[in-house]
């Protein structure tokens, strides 16, 4: 048997907690993407339950044909919510934020929202991509592990370089 769906927890350590299997968060505790979407359940203050999948373990859980199925990207998180499972996290807390929009995640206007999903996607996707694990395993192949330390220092130096500068911008309790 796979070991993914064996290692499950709660979001909150205490005997009181109770996870909803209407709400299972499929996850890799070093994962940031995977960050993201707990913190935004944290935040709206959703209830689920963890499923650990493993990106090294095993040749990396999330190739394994059981969760293969739910991803066929094989990248984490994935959420199972109101009988729909969606995956990537963007996608998975702009949901959140449409359905339950009783504690934002986001601010409140437009131009503060398309700010926010701004920085967020420097991250997403001028940061994250070009540095995950996948992308390290093939420069690591083709080019040795130092340069794969190297590339990996250097895109995430660059994006954070340009996050800040878009940051210095704009001001609020948060980024935005």
């Amino acid at each position: 048997m796979s070991e993914i769906g064996k290692k499950r927890r709660l979001n909150d350590s205490s005997s009181e907690a109770k996870a909803t299997p209407d709400v299972v968060l499929y996850s890799y505790w070093r994962s940031s993407c995977s960050w993201r979407v707990r913190i935004a359940l944290e935040m709206k203050g959703i209830q689920y339950q963890y499923v650990a999948v493993h990106l090294v373990k095993d040749g990396g859980q999330q190739h394994h044909k059981e969760f293969v199925e739910k991803n066929p990207m094989h990248q984490v998180p994935a959420l199972f919510i109101d009988g729909q499972l969606i995956t990537q996290s963007t996608a998975i807390i702009e949901y959140l934020e449409e359905t339950r929009p009783d504690v934002p995640v986001l601010p409140r206007g437009f131009h503060a929202r398309a700010k926010a999903r701004a920085l967020a996607q420097i991250v997403n996707s001028g940061i994250q991509p070009v540095q995950n694990l996948s992308v390290l395993q093939i420069i690591a192949a083709e080019l040795g592990n130092e340069r794969k330390v190297q590339w990996g220092h250097d895109a995430i130096a660059n994006g954070f370089k340009a996050l800040e500068a878009e940051m210095a911008k704009c001001s609020g309790r948060y980024s935005v």
